[in-house]
Parts: C-alpha cells; sequence; structure tokens
C-alpha cells in the first residue's frame, strides 16, 4: 500500500462544497482519507487577479498505480465541473498528486512528486500541518525544512 498526498482547491462557486464533494468522491471511488489538513485560504498563484483558494491536503492509502489515480482524480474534476480553458484558470476543483509513496515518476501527463509543489506556499503549509517530516524523494529535504526555506510570500491562512 501506498500513502498518496493529494493536494485539493477550489475558487469558483461554493468553494467549501467542492472541497467536501472532492472528499466524498476520492472515498467512494479510489479510497479512504485517513488524514486530512485543515483548510486554507490562499491567494491565487499564477494568475493573481483570480478569486481566493481554500486548500487542502489529503491522504490516502491504496495500492492502485499512480496512473490510475491520477485518471480517477481527473474523473472527479470532471464530474466537479472542472473545465481546462486556459493555464492557471480558475476551477471549481483542482486535485493534484503530490506524492505516491517514494517514488519518482516522469512519464508523459504524470510527474510525481508534483514538480512544482517546492516552490508553493499553498502547497506546504497544509503538507507541512500534517507531514512536516515527511522526506521529498528528489529533493531529499523534510516538507517543513522546504517550507521554512521558501522564498513564496504569497498570503495563506489557516481557516
Amino acid at each position: 500500500m501506498n500513502n498518496v498526498f493529494l493536494l485539493l482547491g477550489s475558487n469558483l462557486g461554493n468553494r467549501q462544497h467542492f472541497m467536501q464533494e472532492a472528499i466524498k468522491l476520492i472515498e467512494l471511488r479510489i479510497a479512504p482519507v485517513i488524514k486530512a489538513s485543515s483548510i486554507y485560504e490562499t491567494q491565487s498563484w499564477g494568475k493573481t487577479d483570480a478569486p481566493d483558494y481554500l486548500n487542502q491536503v489529503v491522504v490516502i492509502e491504496t495500492d492502485i498505480s499512480a496512473r490510475e489515480v491520477l485518471r480517477k482524480i481527473l474523473a472527479i474534476e470532471l464530474i466537479l465541473g472542472r473545465r481546462r480553458e486556459e493555464k492557471w484558470g480558475s476551477r471549481t476543483i483542482d486535485i493534484d498528486i503530490l506524492f505516491y509513496g517514494a517514488e519518482i515518476i516522469n512519464e508523459e501527463g504524470l510527474h510525481v512528486p508534483h514538480p512544482e509543489l517546492h516552490k508553493r506556499r499553498f502547497t506546504l503549509e497544509p503538507l507541512a500541518e500534517i507531514a512536516p517530516d515527511l522526506v521529498h524523494p528528489a529533493i531529499n529535504k523534510s516538507i517543513l525544512l522546504i517550507k521554512n526555506e521558501l522564498k513564496d510570500s504569497l498570503i495563506v491562512k489557516k481557516l
């Protein structure tokens, strides 16, 4: 079984509702959530004029492949109204695979650990809350250390 860390994000509509529904669908279609961070409100990253996001990290334990987890989370995003119209565009829900166990995967359309997570406060704050000692397999540093070295000044506040 692999611990899989997922980042949830929403900045359109009833953000809380979309986050809750995403967790329900993850539990129904993939695996039970065994740990969840608090929800954080975050300034939009990449497209700074967009509405603020809610972000949360959840952990599931599964033996299905990373590719299959990706297929299932993309289907959940579609069910919850996700439309991919522009890079960093607003969305009802976004679900990213941050880690799949300690694996490093670089395949077409699937890069794990998430290639940008070490640069993003909105990812590292909730991740450090629930897994501060987790070691990033490519960087070989703990999540807490990566967060503490972060230069990103984006405002991220726990709700």
